[in-house]
């Protein structure tokens, strides 16, 4: 600390409000080289954001669209250059990195809703890279002498902080001593009058301690004029990012830490007690909740303040604080929030909050999958190059590991012409794979390793699903052939991405009062509709009066997870119809597809897994929607396994499943002369949006 520091005004000894004691001591906090720097940066990341970002590789002049590199000309990742900045690594997302450039520029609030791990967290900490450092300050909380229940605030240019807190403690370090000095000179003096002329050796030892608790406690005002520091930027070299998200109340808004000692000149002194909150810790930065619904009401309200004003003071947020006796004033809030979730976040969160994020920013869906191109692939393999340098202890991939990533990218997709933006499941992959690899001291990741981790990093759900399939075989209650009436090997998604058959079975009885088309099962709301609408096709086709009879249709051992979605549309039409009409139905067929109430067959999600899930159960064949045709993406060693017919209405599937020509033909006829030219082969094909089932 130089002398012009130790002399100067904002010295401790004057003992007032902190305003009154500016600190203009002959410090270089940098803030020009900060600002230079951050200008440079400026220019170099706002316009040149993300997958705007060139790949650094080789890239041959003519690129085959086939290409799954895209025409990358490498060996391995290795030879693939990362990118330094987060800003630069971001794939896809076009239009939320748009928005994310444009908030940055204008210091605008953004809500990302989206699946997990389509980059949310990432683009908010990209966020953080393009805020100017130069606006950066410190925090300090000053006792406040007239009232120490509450403190005083101030902020400085960020550096500054730690130079006025050790200013502090030096000035009161040479107090200290001065104190001491006294102190041991006073105790000598009266232990050498009691000895020598009072005799009184008691008395003098009783008299010095007093003098020494008197010195020791009184020195306690001293150290209490030392600021406490709680936002320290000095080491910042970017914007602040905080991430809140799942924080309770005291690490998002502040806290006031709990004294046991309350009196008696024991007690902590209230300013050093005070702990920054995530929202103080962002000031000129950015603030990150994800599941924003997860907070508290009473801390969505606290936060709407905090944004709105730009300052929130400090004080005890739980039963272990301090709780509202201690109150400091407003400390600086100007900060950039990020919040992001799920859909289901927007049912939950405060519509004022959400209404300040979208009047003071922008709301932004993540895309779940992008159009693949040969330029796209060439980003998902600097995604893997990008995996393994920020592991730091994965082999590289080789050539063939690659494109192998982007095939499952592709596949992950569910869409034809689509990779999957989903990259946290991805890059899952990628490490399980580099695992493999190193575990066998492997120079590179190879393909093998990656076929190897596809089948490890199996999900929770394919895992049980695959389990159900072998105990069905091994209690031969999974049904592959023969011939069956009203028995359907119906197909269902567990999770996102692991199929199982579920067979659905029906049954037609006398009824006892009107008749009733009964589903059980656990059906959710969606499969109880799509039942109704099966029930609508059959009384149109069928010759019997279905009044006098109950249709029992039977989902069998869907467990407690029950049955959500329409997929099995065309199965319970199927095995109903079967019933009814008493022809049995081909076991070795399985099939998915939701049905319209005219008998057309519409799109569905999830068709890749769930013809796997055929294949593995042993059935030969497989129906499904004409138009989910273009999605299918199975494994090479379930293509030979099994026969995919696609269809665009359910006489199609009639036509393929029911046994016995003259009564299948005369049903199928019957069907289509009811229905009439609507149900021609590849129309009426609505366009429903698929939904995994």
């Amino acid at each position: 600390m130089s002398n012009d520091t130790n002399t100067d005004d904002s010295l401790p000894e004057q003992e007032d409000s902190p305003a009154e004691t500016p600190f203009d001591g002959d410090i270089d906090d940098g803030s020009g080289l900060q600002r230079e720097e951050a200008e440079e940066v400026d220019k170099k990341t706002i316009d040149d954001l993300g997958s705007d970002v060139e790949i650094e590789a080789d890239v041959a002049d003519d690129v085959d669209e086939d290409d799954l590199l895209g025409g990358l000309q490498i060996d391995t990742s290795e030879e693939i250059s990362v990118p330094d900045r987060l800003v630069d690594q971001v794939i896809g997302q076009e239009h939320a990195r748009d928005v994310i450039m444009k908030a940055a520029k204008q210091r605008r609030h953004v809500m990302m809703i989206g699946s997990p791990g389509t980059g949310k967290s990432m683009l908010a900490k990209a966020m953080s890279e393009l805020l100017p450092r130069e606006e950066l300050q410190d925090v300090l909380v000053y006792h406040n002498p007239d009232d120490g229940n509450a403190p005083k605030v101030r902020t400085v240019p960020a550096g500054k902080g730690d130079q006025i807190v050790e200013a502090h403690k030096e000035e009161a370090r040479k107090r200290n001593q001065m104190r001491s000095f006294l102190m041991w000179i006073i105790i000598a003096v009266v232990l050498g009058y009691s000895l020598i002329i009072a005799q009184q050796v008691l008395l003098g030892i009783l008299a010095a301690g007093i003098i020494y608790l008197a010195f020791r406690y009184g020195s306690r005002g001293s150290d209490a004029m030392v600021p406490n520091l709680i936002v320290n930027n000095a080491d910042q070299k970017a914007a602040p990012f905080q991430d809140a998200t799942g924080a309770h109340a005291g690490a998002l808004l502040g806290d006031v830490r709990h004294d046991p000692f309350q009196s008696g000149g024991m007690e902590t002194p209230s300013h050093d007690r005070v702990e920054p909150g995530a929202i103080h810790k962002a000031n000129k930065g950015v603030l990150f909740i994800d599941e924003i619904n997860t907070l508290d009401v009473r801390s969505q309200q606290h936060l709407m303040t905090a944004i709105q004003e730009g300052e929130f003071g400090i004080t005890g947020q739980s039963e272990r604080s301090s709780g509202a006796m201690v109150q400091t004033e407003p400390v600086p809030t100007d900060f950039i929030m990020i919040a992001a979730g799920n859909l289901d976040a927007m049912e939950n969160m405060h519509p004022a909050l959400r209404s300040r994020i979208k009047g003071y920013g922008y709301e932004v869906y993540m895309d779940d999958t992008i159009e693949d191109s040969p330029e796209m692939r060439r980003k998902y393999a600097r995604f893997v190059a990008q995996e393994v340098s920020n592991d730091g202890r994965l082999p590289h991939f080789t050539e063939e590991a690659i494109e192998e990533v982007i095939l499952e990218a592709r596949r992950r997709a569910g869409r034809k012409g689509h990779l999957t933006l989903e990259f946290r499941n991805l890059g899952g992959l990628v490490r399980v794979a580099g695992d493999i690899a190193r575990g066998e001291n492997a120079e590179f990741t190879t393909r093998d390793h990656v076929l190897q981790a596809k089948r490890r990093a199996r999900s929770i759900e394919q895992q049980i699903a695959d389990q159900y399939i072998q105990r069905r075989k091994d209690y031969e209650l999974s049904v592959n052939d023969g011939f069956v009436t009203g028995r359907v090997n119906g197909l269902a998604v567990m999770g996102e991405d692991s199929g199982i058959m579920l067979p659905v079975m029906a049954e037609v009885t006398p009824s006892q009062g009107p008749g009733r088309v009964i589903a059980t099962g656990q059906l959710k709301e969606m499969a109880e509709e799509s039942v109704q609408n099966v029930s609508a096709i059959i009384k149109k086709f069928s010759n019997q009066d279905l009044s006098e009879m109950d249709v029992h249709v039977q989902f069998v051992q869907t467990g407690q997870q029950g049955v959500d979605g329409d997929s099995a549309s065309i199965t319970v039409a199927t095995a109903v119809i079967s019933a009814l009409e008493d022809i049995p139905i081909d076991q070795s067929v399985a099939m998915t597809g939701s049905l319209s109430v005219r008998g057309d067959v519409l799109p569905v999600g999830g068709v890749t897994h769930k013809i796997e899930a055929a294949a593995k159960a042993g059935c030969d064949t497989v129906i499904i929607p004409a138009a989910n045709e273009q999605d299918v993406m199975i494994e090479d060693e379930y293509k030979e396994m099994i026969e995919i017919i696609p269809v665009s209405h359910i006489s199609e599937v009639l036509e393929v499943a029911l046994e016995g020509e003259p009564e299948k033909d005369s049903l199928v006829d019957r069907l289509k002369s009811i229905t009439g030219s609507a149900l021609n082969k590849g129309k009426g094909v609505g366009p429903s949006s698929p939904s995994p089932q």
